[in-house]
């Protein structure tokens, strides 16, 4: 009979890859679709149009992105590919950050699963601390993002600055049309380059999501947090929430559950709803921006987007003590750990068979589809290429 210290160690890893599996199916529809939506947006939006449309962070473009982000992907690596597009099309950076923002935070399927697990509260917190999080990154944007440092990230996407291979590759201003399937099978083509450019980080996310979920007790969790000190203690818990979802590796809806084990061991309102603001800094996704824009870009996004967590959860937190809506009754159990047919179930079904056909465009070369595209060597995108004279 094998150690009893074996045994329990292959079980945790099993436990561990069964949780990592739970938190994919619990994010696979909002994938397909965030990545789906992605490669149309590269292949049928002209820069001109996304300039137009969110050319700046003036508040209608606030607004506007706001407005696309709620009813796009909620999951943050999904979004993060689709800024990444709208960015390279011409939308101001500010804008699109903007836009992520809106579609982690302020999308319907984040508030009902927060609804579920954690209560009407924390629901109503998502769409009161996004807002105030729109209105401070688009209130210190300009102030943080230089035109410079704008200009550079979008030459690195664009491969302007480092495109210079035998093709002379180079992004042009034209588009595919979205009438024909040749147009379609270009956007397959692009949402397949960004999952391929992505699956290291989107492995490495899930399974230590996983992991730690299994192995790290709540207990261990609890002792970074401050208890017991007042208002030190309501500042303390909103820092250092999104510094444990930047270890934790969890995205949008998938750090629901942990959330809601921290609240079950006790953290302040505000540490918890920092930590679920905190989706879009966690560490594959810091790798994934530092893929698209850079190091130095990178390390002003992380400490940027911290700040204005931080000052959102302590806002909301105000908000709901004024009126007396901060809850006090905390969560029994966490989360379903079976898969059941549900809305989830159904909608991954839905989006295994939309892939499905996305992997076959991608694969289809009639009517001149393919023809003009490239795949960049240094990042891995696709990208519309010209010869440069």
């Amino acid at each position: 009979m094998p150690p009893m210290t074996a045994v329990i160690g292959i079980n945790q890893i099993g436990d561990s890859l069964r949780e990592a599996f739970l938190m994919f199916w619990a994010t696979l529809w909002p994938l397909v679709l965030g990545f789906g939506l992605s490669g149309a947006v590269q292949a049928f939006v002209s820069s001109d149009d996304m300039e137009r449309v969110m050319g700046d962070h003036k508040a209608p473009a606030v607004l506007r992105a706001t407005g696309l982000g709620m009813v796009s992907s909620s999951c943050s690596y999904a979004a993060s590919a689709m800024a990444k597009s709208l960015f390279a099309k011409g939308a101001d950076f500010v804008t699109t950050m903007i836009f992520m923002v809106a579609s982690t935070n302020l999308v319907i399927e984040l508030g009902i699963v927060l609804l579920v697990l954690m209560g009407w509260q924390f629901a109503a917190a998502e769409f009161v601390g996004g807002p105030l999080m729109i209105f401070l990154l688009a209130l210190t944007g300009g102030w943080v993002i230089s035109r410079g440092a704008a200009t550079a990230a979008r030459a690195r996407l664009t491969g302007a600055a480092t495109h210079s291979n035998h093709d002379h590759a180079a992004m042009t201003q034209g588009t595919s049309s979205f009438k024909n399937k040749a147009g379609w099978s270009d956007a397959a083509r692009y949402t397949m380059a960004d999952l391929t450019m992505l699956r290291k980080e989107l492995v490495f996310g899930y399974v230590i999501a996983g992991f730690l979920a299994v192995l790290v007790p709540v207990e261990v969790w609890n002792v970074v947090f401050f208890q017991g000190h007042g208002t030190w203690t309501t500042i303390e818990n909103a820092a250092i929430g999104p510094l444990i979802a930047v270890v934790s590796f969890v995205c949008s809806v998938g750090n629901v559950p942990l959330a809601a084990a921290l609240w079950r061991g006790g953290i302040g309102f505000a540490g918890v709803v920092s930590f679920i603001f905190a989706d879009l800094i966690t560490l594959p996704l810091l790798v994934i921006y530092r893929k698209y824009y850079g190091t130095a870009l990178t390390l002003r996004i992380f400490v940027w987007f911290w700040l204005v967590m931080i000052v959102a959860a302590l806002g909301t937190e105000a908000i709901f003590s004024a009126v007396g809506a901060i809850p006090t009754v905390r969560p029994v159990e966490i989360v379903n750990s079976t898969i059941t047919l549900d809305y989830t179930t159904v909608l991954n079904i839905v989006a295994l068979i939309g892939f499905a056909v996305i992997v076959a465009l991608s694969r289809y070369r009639g009517d001149g589809a393919g023809t003009g595209y490239a795949i960049d060597p240094i990042c891995g995108m696709q990208v519309r290429t010209c010869l440069l004279y």
